[in-house]
C-alpha cells in the first residue's frame, strides 16, 4: 500500500486532519519524554526546566530558515538565514539539537552539582529566565510577536492531507531513530554508569568516577533530544512564539513519563501518546455532549440537563474536566503502579534509594 493510497483514510471531514495533528504532536512530545527520561529515569536528575531546551531548538530551527526581516510593524528581528528547503530541513534540525544541547550544558554547569530538590528549583528558575530572554531580545526572536513564517517543507507542493501524513511519517522515523540510539546508549557501559550515579553517587565517586561530568553529559544528551523535538515542532506549526513554551509543557512531559514508565524508552513514548491522545480527543466534549442531547429522546435529554444544572453553564467547563481526569489518572498510577504502564518497579526502587542518599 503506497502512501498516497492512505490519503482517503484520513480524508474524513475535519477528523482526518485532527487525528494526524494529534498523532504528530504526540510524536514530538515523545521525543521530549525520551530526553527527560535520560535526565530522570536513567540519571536521577529532577529537571523542571525541560521546556527551555524545547524552546531553544524551536527558535534555532526558525532563525536558520526564516527569510530576512522586512520593514513592517512587528518585524524587529535582525537575523534570518533563510536556508532553502528541503535541504535546509536537516541543517535546521541539527542546529536545533546542538542549540538544545548547548543550553543544557550552560544550565548543567551551574546546577549539575546540586541535590535533587535544589536542582529542580534551579532548572525551573533558569527556564523562566531563558523565557524572559526570548521575549526581550527582539533583535533575535522578534519578541512577543515571534517568528511566524517558519518554512513547512513541501507544504506548497502538495495537498494539506498528504503533507500532514508525510510529516507524521517523518516524525515517526526520527522518533524511532532517536529511540534506537538512546536504547543502545543506555544498554552500554555508559548507560550502566548513568544508573550507577543515579543509585548511589557516593559509591560511584569512590570508584573514581566523575559524577558531575556524568550528570552534565546526561543533561546535554537529554537537552539535545528536546532541542530536536523543538525543531520538528517549529517546522510543523510554522511559527514560534514565547507563549507556546510555558511551564505546563514541562509538567505534561513529566506526567507522560510517569504514566508510561520511568527508565523505559518505550514507556516514555507510550505515555506521551496516551496522554496527548486523551487530551486532544476530549477537547470537543461540549460539542459531543450537545450532539448527544439532540440525538436522545426528549425525556432522557431533559433528565441529563437536570443532572448537570448545578454545574456552571460555560462552554469551556466540560472540556476543562479532562484535566481533572488526567490528574486523577496520574494519582492512581502513582498510587497503584508507581513504575508506570511499561516501567520496571526495580528502577523506581533504585531512584527512591538514590533520593534517600541525597
Amino acid at each position: 500500500m503506497s502512501i498516497l493510497s492512505l490519503i482517503p483514510l484520513i480524508s474524513l471531514p475535519g477528523w482526518g486532519s485532527f487525528l494526524l495533528t494529534a498523532l504528530t504532536i504526540a510524536g514530538i512530545y515523545s521525543l521530549l519524554a525520551l530526553g527527560l527520561n535520560i535526565h530522570y529515569g536513567y540519571t536521577g536528575l529532577i529537571n523542571f526546566g525541560h521546556v527551555a531546551f524545547f524552546a531553544a531548538g524551536a527558535y534555532a530551527a526558525a532563525i536558520l530558515t526564516v527569510p530576512p526581516p522586512t520593514q513592517t510593524i512587528g518585524a524587529e528581528y535582525l537575523v534570518g538565514l533563510n536556508l532553502p528547503m528541503p535541504i535546509g530541513l536537516p541543517i535546521s534540525l541539527i542546529g536545533a539539537a546542538i542549540t538544545g544541547g548547548l543550553l543544557s550544558a550552560c544550565i548543567g554547569i551551574t546546577s549539575a552539582r546540586l541535590g535533587s530538590h535544589y536542582l529542580a528549583i534551579a532548572t525551573f528558575a533558569l527556564a523562566g529566565i531563558f523565557g524572559s530572554v526570548l521575549e526581550n531580545e527582539a533583535w533575535l526572536t522578534n519578541g512577543s510577536f515571534g517568528l511566524n513564517n517558519v518554512p513547512r517543507p513541501g507544504r506548497a507542493a502538495m495537498g494539506v492531507s498528504e503533507w500532514e501524513l508525510l510529516y507524521f511519517i517523518f516524525v515517526v522515523i526520527v522518533l524511532v531513530g532517536v529511540m534506537t540510539v538512546l536504547t543502545r546508549l543506555t544498554h552500554s557501559p555508559f548507560g550502566r554508569l548513568l544508573k550507577g550515579v543515579r543509585e548511589n553517587e557516593d559509591a560511584a565517586k569512590m570508584l573514581g568516577k566523575n559524577s558531575t561530568r556524568v550528570k552534565l553529559t546526561s543533561f546535554i544528551i537529554g537537552g539535545a533530544v528536546a532541542g530536536l523535538a523543538g525543531g520538528l515542532y517549529a517546522h510543523y506549526i510554522g511559527s514560534v512564539v514565547v507563549q507556546q513554551f510555558v511551564p505546563s509543557v514541562t509538567f505534561t512531559i513529566w506526567a507522560a513519563l510517569l504514566l508510561g514508565g520511568v527508565a523505559s524508552n518505550s514507556g516514555a513514548i507510550v505515555g506521551a501518546f496516551l496522554l496527548i491522545g486523551f487530551r486532544e480527543s476530549t477537547r470537543f466534549l461540549s460539542s459531543i455532549y450537545d450532539g448527544l442531547l439532540t440525538a436522545l429522546p426528549e425525556v432522557i435529554a431533559t433528565g441529563l440537563r437536570v443532572l448537570i444544572r448545578p454545574f456552571p453553564d460555560h462552554p469551556s467547563f466540560v472540556p476543562s474536566l479532562r484535566f481533572v481526569v488526567i490528574g486523577l489518572l496520574i494519582v492512581l498510577v502513582i498510587r497503584y503502579r508507581p513504575e508506570g504502564v511499561f516501567g520496571d518497579s526495580r528502577e523506581i526502587e533504585a531512584i527512591g534509594e538514590e533520593e534517600q542518599w541525597q
